[in-house]
């Protein structure tokens, strides 16, 4: 069957982005989609595969049905354009030149709804090639940030079977952690088994719990918790559409890396092969008890830490939520923290070793985390850092050591 130029485009001004409902063969899209994550082996968070007996002869019905000849509701894909690419938007007069949009930015291409339906065309198309001859709808969201795609996907998968949080923000990971690399300044970001051995590298998926840590406004995140929690999505959703994300959460992340960089001056390893040796550390969060305190990094070695300081940094600039701030006050706060935040870096910068490891107080922090509950250990180092980093910003970062962090 051959696929028709049909093209409805049209613009949503409440998060800036446009929005293409066309047709493609189910080969076309199948190739746009897989080629987008062709360097991370194939379509990935992908939901796990359907388990139940119910589900499984669901799935093979579906199958069954596309190679028949079945029509299924649109596959929503969105992709992140350039300046230049946004400029072209709107001379957009065909299904074509979309395509051709599609082509050019395919490494950026996220599928927003329609994953399991895309595993199931895969699995029709692997049992008869004619399917790949016929032709669906796709819907295409156009954005220039990855805020609009995530507020786009908190909107479509209502009600649907449902993603915990950590998983929804997942499928529009490469586009997201594209504008916080370009964003922020790290040392180096942090991928696969890649290892953190010096301040100022962070592990990507740690960004993407601290990006939800941030719109929540909270260190207590069950990544297991389902988005339909209403709470929850409009937490995030008002974060997106109040562009807070845009205005502070990237200028925090700065402050976090460069104060890691400061306190890594510690006891610093220049060489990372000996880094991994003694204290390598693979990014996830572990429980700090045995684990080595000994140098200025190992504070952010622990995600607890990096999520209790987001937090900290988001509540005083934004407000606790219910009672959020006017955006005047959030931007004097957060030019406040940073200002104060950058004098402390550069007091710390002009220590000596000796001064610096005072200043940084770890036996402290080593003791007061050996005496941590047995149980619950995650939630209560996560509240553990909130607190101390509140002292910290309550302080105007103007404390003479970290000790009264650390006992706080």
């Amino acid at each position: 069957m051959l696929q028709s130029d049909f093209l409805s485009f049209i613009q949503d001004t409440r998060v800036d982005c446009w929005s293409a409902l066309m047709e493609m063969t189910v080969d076309e899209y199948l190739s746009l989609a897989t080629s987008a994550y062709r360097n991370r082996g194939g379509i990935r968070f992908q939901r796990d595969a359907l388990k139940t007996t119910s589900a499984r002869r669901i799935r093979s019905r579906l199958v069954e049905d596309l190679i028949r000849g079945a029509v299924i509701p649109p596959i929503v894909i969105g992709v992140v354009v350039d300046g230049a690419g946004w400029s072209k938007i709107e001379k957009v007069d065909s299904a074509q030149s979309v395509r051709h949009m599609l082509g050019e930015f395919e490494d950026n291409l996220s599928i927003i709804d329609g994953m399991q339906r895309t595993t199931a065309l895969m699995d029709a198309k692997a049992e008869s090639e004619e399917v790949g001859r016929h032709v669906i709808r796709i819907e295409v969201w156009v954005a220039k940030t990855s805020e609009s795609l995530i507020y786009r996907m908190l909107v479509l998968n209502t009600g649907q079977v449902p993603w915990n949080l950590k998983h929804q923000l997942e499928v529009v990971y490469a586009p997201l952690v594209k504008s916080i690399s370009s964003k922020v300044k790290f040392t180096r970001l942090l991928t696969g088994s890649d290892r953190r051995w010096k301040g100022g590298e962070f592990k990507t998926d740690s960004l993407i719990e601290s990006y939800i840590a941030f719109g929540l406004r909270r260190t207590e995140i069950d990544t297991q918790e389902n988005l339909a929690d209403e709470f929850s999505r409009l937490d995030v959703a008002d974060a997106l559409t109040g562009r807070k994300y845009d205005q502070y959460f990237y200028r925090v992340v700065q402050m976090l890396v460069d104060f890691d960089i400061a306190l890594s001056r510690h006891n610093e390893i220049m060489d990372p092969d000996v880094a991994n040796i003694e204290d390598g550390d693979d990014g996830t969060e572990k429980p700090q008890r045995g684990r080595q305190m000994t140098r200025g990094r190992n504070i952010f070695d622990s995600q607890a830490a990096r999520v209790g300081f987001i937090v900290a940094s988001a509540v005083a600039i934004l407000g606790r939520i219910g009672m959020d701030k006017e955006n005047r006050d959030s931007e004097a706060g957060c030019a406040k923290l940073e200002e104060r935040c950058e004098a402390l870096i550069k007091r710390m910068n002009g220590m000596s070793p000796d001064e610096l490891a005072s200043f940084i107080s770890l036996d402290i922090l080593a003791e007061k985390l050996s005496k941590r509950p047995s149980s619950a250990v995650g939630r209560w180092e996560r509240n553990y850092f909130e607190s101390a980093f509140r002292v910290l910003i309550d302080e105007n970062f103007s404390v003479p050591t970290l000790e009264p962090c650390w006992r706080a």
